[in-house]
């Protein structure tokens, strides 16, 4: 499941925008206050956003290019000014495609299945899951975040790594202690229930450590789940 972000005013359009692609399987959150989107992009903590160019305040251009002040997450603009001088100066603005309105369904997820799959699928190939800034090694187990003054890594231990990798694996669904149990020891039967939560609160002091808060959520009696 993927995390969309919507940025578009005309409501009836992002309501109708936003089923389509929960449909599929997706989570959209849309933008409710056009005068701070970069802070309700900051905690929707979107895989891809999708960005309307004529808005109220400022314009989609200005918001790609806040955004890609902070953020490498793919943009997708959307706009009825289909003229090329539009895709051009959407591109150039930091946009990884664009989709003329009125908004053909079919072309909308084709083309948001195809940004998502090149960005993180790509990556997952090369031994890499991405999440937001950050993203996970799967070949030396490290997790590195890019921050203003540059790159912020951490190194796991085997649980630690096994933990954050099933975690993020099930994205947006809760893992329950038991299987996580079962993940990281499931050769021997006499390890304490304790011992994973040592292991989880050491993991979570790692991703502190390099900018990454609140990654990890305890959900009271369930299990954990990274959002």
């Amino acid at each position: 499941m993927y995390r969309i972000f919507l940025v578009e005013d005309d409501a009836p359009l992002a309501a109708a925008i936003k089923a389509r692609l929960e449909a599929y399987g997706n989570a959209v959150i849309t933008a409710s206050d056009f005068s701070d989107v970069i802070s309700e992009f900051q905690s929707a903590q979107p895989d891809l956003v999708l960005m309307d160019i004529m808005l109220p305040v400022q314009d989609g251009y200005y918001f790609c290019r806040e955004i890609r002040k902070i953020s490498k997450v793919p943009v997708v603009f959307l706009s009825s000014a289909s003229e090329n001088m539009n895709i051009v100066m959407a591109i150039s603005m930091g946009g990884d495609d664009f989709i003329a309105k009125p908004v053909d369904p079919m072309v909308l997820c084709a083309k948001v299945s195809a940004v998502l799959r090149r960005t993180y699928e790509m990556n997952a190939e090369q031994h890499i899951i991405v999440f937001g800034d950050a993203c996970l090694s799967l070949s030396d187990q490290t997790v590195s975040m890019k921050t203003a003054a540059g790159e912020e890594k951490a190194q796991l231990t085997k649980h630690e790594f096994l933990i954050f990798r099933t975690l993020l694996e099930s994205r947006g669904n809760i893992v329950s202690r038991d299987a996580l149990m079962l993940k990281l020891w499931q050769d021997n039967c006499f390890v304490e229930e304790n011992t994973l939560s040592v292991n989880v609160a050491r993991l979570r002091k790692k991703l502190e450590g390099i900018g990454l808060s609140d990654v990890i959520l305890t959900r009271q009696g369930q299990g954990y789940t990274v959002l």
